[in-house]
C-alpha cells in the first residue's frame, strides 16, 4: 500500500514511523509546506540566534531517508480530491495514496484590525520561516510590539531578549488581566511578569488592540489600543502577533471531509474522518495543542492506516510546561477553581503549588519551582481518583496509597 502524509510535523513523522514499523514494505510519501523538520517549541532559539534550523530538528535517525519514503518539500496543499485521494498544490497533482493523513498543523491568527494582515513588518510565530523573518527584522528594530502575552508571545519576547547586541524596546499588549492566562493562575504568572519586567519589558494588560498606524509604505509604525476606556498607542518598528492559532485545513473546502464547529477535522477514536481512507492528527484534528499528544495521535493514525483497530483514547490535553529565566512551571487540568471546588495552596520561597479538588478528586494542579511528580498528578486527574477517603493531606499522597498486597505478596490496585 501507499500512504500519503500531509505535513512533516510531530504527528506526520510519528505516523511515518508507525506505518513502517507495522508494514515495512509499504511506501510513504510526505507532502509539506516546510522544507525542514523542526520543533515549534524551539522557534524562539532561532530568534535568539542560539540555534539554526538543524539545531531544532527533532529527528535523530534516518527515517526520512528510507528507500520507501519520499518527501516532497515546499509544497502548500491547496486542494484534496477525496475520491481519488490526490492532493494538489494549485493545479499540480502533487501526490496520492491508498490512505491519507491530514497532519497540517495550524497557522497563526491575524485579527482584521488596521493593516495587521497586510503590513510587511508584522509577523506570526508558528513556522520556521516566521522565526527567521523575525530574527532578521529584529536586527534593525529599536521598538517591537508583541500582541498577546500567552506562551507563544512570551517565547518571542524571550528570544528577543536573548539576542546578542543592542536590545530593542519591547511592549506586550494583552487582553487578559495577566500574562499566561491560559496556562497559569495570576499568582504563578506574576512570577514571570516580574522577571520580564526586570529585563525592561513593558506589559499593557487588560488592553484591547483596536487599530494600527502606518507609514504609507506598507509598514506599521504604531499599535493603537484601549486601556480602561482610554485610547493609547505603542510605537514600533515591527510587531509580532501571538493571539492564537487556527487549524490549517482551508484546503479541505469541497472535499467532503467533515469539520467540527471549531473548524478542525472531525475524527473518531481511530483518528478516521468521515471519508474512508482519510485520517487526521495533531492540531488539524483539534484534539490537542500539546507536542506529545500530537505525536501519539500520529502514532495511532499510523496504526489505523495499516489496518489496526487500536483506539486512541488519550483526550487529555490540559497540560502546559513553561521555563523562562530558569523558573519551571507545569499546569495540569483546571488552573482556576469553579464554584464548589476546594483549593489547596502550598508555598515557600522557591516553590508554589496549587491543587484544585472537586468532590474529593483533583481536577487541576499548578507546580512552580519543583515540578517532580507531575506524572502521578496527571494520572489522578485524568482518572478522577478521589483523595478524600485516604485520611491524609493530599500533598502527602503517593503511589503507595493506591496499592495493596495480595496474600501471595503481589501488588494490587487498592482503590
Amino acid at each position: 500500500m501507499k500512504h500519503c502524509i500531509i505535513g512533516a510535523g510531530p504527528a506526520g513523522i510519528s505516523a511515518v514511523r508507525t506505518i513502517l514499523q507495522e508494514k515495512p514494505e509499504d511506501s510513504v510519501v510526505i507532502v509539506s509546506q516546510d522544507e525542514e523538520v523542526y520543533s515549534r517549541c524551539m522557534l524562539h532559539k532561532i530568534i535568539s540566534g542560539e540555534r539554526d534550523g538543524a539545531g531544532i530538528n527533532f529527528i535523530n535517525d534516518d527515517i526520512l531517508n528510507r528507500k520507501n519514503v519520499q518527501w516532497i518539500k515546499g509544497k502548500t496543499v491547496t486542494r484534496l480530491d477525496s475520491a481519488s485521494k490526490t492532493v494538489y498544490a494549485g493545479d499540480e497533482a502533487v501526490a496520492s495514496g491508498d490512505t491519507i493523513l491530514i497532519a497540517t498543523g495550524s497557522n497563526s491568527v491575524t485579527p482584521p484590525l488596521g493593516e495587521l494582515k497586510t503590513a510587511k513588518n508584522v509577523f506570526g510565530l508558528r513556522h520556521l520561516g516566521d522565526s527567521r523573518n523575525i530574527a532578521a527584522k529584529a536586527e534593525r528594530a529599536k521598538k517591537i510590539v508583541i500582541i498577546g502575552a500567552g506562551l507563544v508571545g512570551l517565547d518571542a519576547v524571550y528570544g528577543l531578549l536573548e539576542k546578542s547586541g543592542a536590545k530593542p524596546s519591547i511592549d506586550v499588549i494583552e487582553m487578559a488581566p495577566v500574562p499566561l492566562a491560559v496556562n497559569l493562575d495570576a499568582h504563578a504568572a506574576e512570577a514571570y511578569q516580574k522577571r520580564f519586567e526586570a529585563k525592561g519589558v513593558r506589559f499593557h494588560l487588560a488592553c484591547k488592540v483596536v487599530n494600527t498606524k502606518s507609514d504609507g509604505q506598507g509598514n506599521i509604525t504604531s499599535i493603537e489600543y484601549e486601556d480602561a476606556g482610554l485610547s493609547k498607542s505603542a510605537s514600533c518598528d515591527m510587531a509580532i502577533l501571538a493571539v492564537g492559532v487556527r487549524p490549517a485545513v482551508a484546503f479541505l473546502e469541497g472535499s467532503g471531509v467533515e469539520l467540527t464547529e471549531r473548524k478542525a477535522v472531525k475524527v473518531d477514536d481511530r483518528l478516521a474522518t468521515n471519508v474512508s481512507g482519510l485520517y487526521a492528527a495533531g492540531d488539524a484534528a483539534g484534539l490537542s495543542g500539546i507536542w506529545p499528544n500530537a505525536q501519539k495521535q500520529g502514532e495511532f493514525a499510523g496504526y489505523a492506516m495499516t489496518g489496526s483497530s487500536r483506539i486512541y483514547d488519550d483526550r487529555f490535553a490540559l497540560k502546559n510546561t513553561i521555563n523562562f529565566f530558569g523558573l519551571l512551571s507545569l499546569s495540569l487540568g483546571l488552573i482556576n477553581p469553579q464554584d464548589g471546588d476546594q483549593t489547596l495552596i502550598k508555598e515557600d520561597r522557591n516553590n508554589y503549588r496549587k491543587l484544585i479538588l472537586r468532590d474529593g478528586a483533583p481536577v487541576g494542579i499548578i507546580l512552580q519551582g519543583e515540578i517532580g511528580g507531575s506524572g502521578f498528578w496527571q494520572y489522578l486527574i485524568k482518572n478522577k481518583i478521589r483523595l478524600d477517603k485516604l485520611g491524609k493531606s493530599p500533598w502527602k499522597v503517593s503511589y503507595a496509597d493506591f496499592y495493596g498486597l495480595t496474600p501471595n505478596g503481589e501488588y494490587t490496585w487498592a482503590v
